[in-house]
C-alpha cells in the first residue's frame, strides 16, 4: 500500500495587495501638494514653459499653471472611476477627498500664494471630485441594494 501525503492547501493570505493602500489616497492631493511646493518656492505659474508651434502657424503657450490644471482634470477622471466602488474603502477615499477640498478652501482663503485663479480652478476640481464621488457611490450602492416588494 502506497500512502501519498497531500500537500496542504495554501492558506488565504491576510496580506492584501501591497499597492491597495495607494488606491485610498486622493490623486488630487498630489496636484495640490505640487502647487503648494511650487508656490512656496516662488514659482511663477504664468511664465511660459513650452511654446510648441501648431500647423496653423500659431504658437501655443503652455505655463506651469496650465500643466497643473490639466493634470488635475486628468486625475479627476480616475477619481470618478474610483468612486464606483461600493466597499468600505470608498468611504475612506471620499473622506480623504473631502479633507483635500477643505485644505484647499482654507489655503485659498488664508494663504496669499494660493489666492490665484489657477488654485481656484484646482480647488473647484477637488470640489467636483467630492460631489461626484459621493453621488456616484450612492447611485452604485442604490443599484446594488434591492428591496423585494409585497407579493
Amino acid at each position: 500500500m502506497v500512502v501519498v501525503d497531500q500537500a496542504p492547501e495554501p492558506r488565504a493570505s491576510r496580506h492584501r495587495n501591497p499597492g491597495s493602500w495607494f488606491t485610498a489616497i486622493p490623486l488630487l492631493a498630489f496636484v495640490v501638494g505640487a502647487y503648494v511646493a511650487f508656490a512656496a518656492s516662488g514659482a511663477d505659474f504664468t511664465l511660459p514653459r513650452f511654446e510648441p508651434s501648431l500647423p496653423s502657424g500659431a504658437t501655443w503657450t503652455i505655463s506651469l499653471g496650465d500643466m497643473l490644471v490639466a493634470t488635475a482634470l486628468f486625475l479627476l477622471f480616475f477619481e470618478v472611476l474610483k468612486s464606483t466602488r461600493t466597499s468600505g474603502k470608498s468611504v475612506i477615499d471620499h473622506s480623504l477627498s473631502l479633507i483635500v477640498f477643505i485644505v484647499c478652501l482654507i489655503l485659498f482663503l488664508v494663504w496669499p500664494p494660493a489666492a490665484t485663479s489657477i488654485f481656484f480652478v484646482i480647488m473647484l476640481v477637488t470640489l467636483v471630485d467630492v460631489i461626484a464621488g459621493f453621488s456616484v457611490t450612492i447611485r452604485a450602492a442604490r443599484r446594488d441594494y434591492t428591496v423585494a416588494g409585497p407579493d
